[in-house]
Order: structure tokens, then sequence, then C-alpha cells
């Protein structure tokens, strides 16, 4: 079952950002990843993804170069996280950590420690 647009919308600062700092990657790759890290439950588009990155680069989180890919001799973007993007990056897991907290609690009907 795919994931919900919504959710999907909701979560994908968090995942790019997260997966960039492991370093610098393209779009296609992050799609890929995602893909993978999901079993094929998050389907990113195109159409999604790159407007977030454009986002994030605007508000400082991110920065991109153009550089030749080795493999294919292509043009490609590459994106890479900085320190603001790494401190957003941790405020986004406390409030996902927080989320996922109780609704772990509300699914098991244990009573909210928060």
């Amino acid at each position: 079952m795919l994931q919900s647009k919504e959710l999907v919308a909701a979560s994908a600062t968090p995942m790019i950002l997260s997966i960039l700092t492991r370093g610098e990657t393209y779009g296609y790759a992050m799609i890929q990843e995602v893909r993978a890290t999901s079993d094929s439950k998050i389907e990113w588009s195109d159409g999604m993804l790159y407007p977030v990155l454009r986002r994030l680069e605007k508000q400082g989180l991110v920065k991109s170069r153009w550089r030749i890919a080795e493999e294919t001799g292509k043009k490609r973007r590459y994106y890479q996280i900085n320190r603001k993007g790494r401190n957003a990056l941790a405020e986004q897991q406390s409030q996902w950590q927080v989320t996922n907290h109780v609704l772990n609690q509300l699914w098991n009907l244990e009573p909210c420690t928060i």
C-alpha cells in the first residue's frame, strides 16, 4: 500500500535532509533511495521532489551545484546539506519522534507519558 500524498509531502523534508547527511547526491538518486528503503511503499516523483529541493535551497538548508556525473558524463545538479540544514533536521527529528511516540501510545491504548 502506497503512502498518502499528504503523509509523503509532510515527511519529504526530514527524509531529504537525512539522505543528505550521508553526503552530496542528486535528485534521481534520492528518489531511488526512498523507494528502496520503503520497499516501494513511498514513490516520489520529480514533480514532488524538485520543488521541495528548491524550497530547501531557498531557505538556506541545502546548497546545490552542477557537475558532470562520472558514470554517464551527463550534467547533474548535486545537493548538499549545510549546518543550518543539520540544525533543521535535528528539530524535525524531535518533532517526528514526539508524533511517533503519541501515535504508538494511542494505537497501543497505553497512557501517553509525554
